[in-house]
């Protein structure tokens, strides 16, 4: 076990946050699932990155690690090597999980998945419903990821909720242009995380494949299509700078660099809430940042549309002036761990007023932090980031415990606060 102690300290200087992994997973996916090779450059090795590569090079790509950028060769190409048994050590990547299963059904042969964590109770059932109907082999262990695939995916019409997850429509979408035949995905209810299916059509279409979208309601898959081989540069993560661009609403005075103002990434939503919340952003040379409020404005923030962001934004909203609710956040309970417990959790400890609700928080603002106690990651990347942020306003130090699970998104978090002025230093608790 690891504890970090953080001080209060507001944070100034300007950061260049790590590439979007939501874009990163769909890039490696599409230059791999090719037959030549591409360069997907501006890449940062956390470990759902590391867990994408290390799947699709099980699958055959053949990939060429560099310090921020990778060559990748397709599976398809005539120096790949495809196993006809496949074990897919996912981590804790919900992405790189629900991306892989229906290309792996693209295969001749057995795969395996294994993960890590909370993995094995993220829900699988729009896959195992397909199994069923398309004759697929399988089988699983109850909430732990052992799932055993054999079989071939076919076209046809999928019927996929939409208020689940929007991973297991892209998985579908990256495998289906492959086949020989025409698919069609009908969403049958309201599609939550409606940006990260913007970002997997751009990015399929940025290597060539086409999909017909019908107002999220329907998605037309024509098949025998290919990925073409490219250079692709990933954007900057919205999600990472969500922490930063919060931080700035409550005193602090970061600029963010690498960020697209024209960006499709759903988590870029932050910055009109901040703005509802009474944020004014600015762009200079060196990045982009916003002038706190005199007083942070309450709101209602809808989370299904980016809940990476809900529990840095909840930091603001415990500052806030008056009431703010979050809604449509039920499904943030099934991520790396229960975040609306642990956002509650947590940020109740250092002085925070905040009440559960089933699918969202009700939060009543408080002047400052207390701080004082020890906190708790709950081994989730974006609990630990966001008590970081949390304690540049707490009025006395928190230690912070198990704080390198950072590492699964944005590895060099804790050198990037530090450089920026926060005080984190490293307490080891043994085991």
């Amino acid at each position: 076990m690891n504890k970090l102690h953080l001080k209060k300290s507001l944070l100034s200087g300007s950061v260049k946050v790590p590439p979007s992994k939501s874009i990163a997973h769909r890039a490696i996916i599409c230059a791999a699932i090719g037959k030549e090779t591409s360069i997907v450059e501006n890449i940062d090795y956390s470990d759902d990155i590391i867990a994408t590569i290390s799947a699709m090079e099980e699958l055959g790509a053949i990939i060429e690690k560099n310090p921020d950028s990778l060559n990748i060769t397709g599976i398809f190409n005539e120096k790949a090597v495809r196993k006809n048994a496949r074990d897919i050590n996912c981590k804790e990547s919900g992405s790189t999980l629900r991306f892989l299963v229906p290309i792996s059904l693209l295969f001749d042969g057995i795969s395996k998945f294994t993960g890590e964590g909370n993995l094995g109770k993220r829900p699988l059932d729009v896959y195992y419903n397909i199994f069923a109907e398309q004759g697929i082999k399988y089988n699983y262990t109850k909430d732990k990821l052992d799932l055993i695939i054999k079989g071939l995916l076919k076209p046809g019409t999928f019927t996929v909720p939409g208020n689940i997850s929007s991973q297991f429509i892209s998985g579908l979408l990256f495998a289906l242009p492959l086949l020989k035949g025409d698919s069609k995905i009908i969403i049958t209810t309201e599609l939550e995380s409606k940006g990260y299916l913007d970002l997997t059509i751009s990015c399929m279409k940025d290597f060539g494949v086409e999909i017909i979208n019908k107002d999220y309601k329907e998605l037309i898959i024509k098949g025998n299509q290919s990925y073409k081989s490219r250079n692709y540069r990933v954007e900057g993560d919205y999600s990472q700078a969500a922490f930063y661009l919060v931080a700035d609403l409550i005193g602090s005075k970061v600029k963010v660099k690498d960020l697209n103002l024209t960006s499709l990434q759903g988590d870029k939503a932050v910055i009109d809430i901040l703005e509802s919340m009474g944020a004014k952003f600015y762009k200079e040379e060196d990045g982009i940042g916003c002038t706190a409020p005199y007083e942070i404005k309450s709101t209602i923030i809808d989370g299904s549309q980016c809940p990476d962001i809900i529990p840095v934004l909840s930091v603001a909203a415990a500052l806030a002036k008056g009431k703010t609710e979050i809604i449509n956040a039920g499904r943030l309970r099934i991520k790396e761990c229960d975040r609306l417990r642990a956002v509650a959790s947590e940020l109740n400890k250092i002085g925070a007023k905040i009440e559960e609700k089933e699918d969202g928080l009700v939060i009543y603002g408080v002047e400052e932090f207390k701080g004082g106690v020890d906190v708790w990651s709950w081994k989730d990347h974006r609990i630990a980031m966001t008590l970081a942020i949390a304690s540049t306003r707490c009025k006395e130090a928190i230690n912070l415990i198990d704080y390198d699970c950072v590492a699964k998104s944005y590895p060099s978090f804790f050198e990037d606060f530090k450089t920026l002025g926060g005080i984190a230093d490293e307490w080891n608790m043994g085991k």
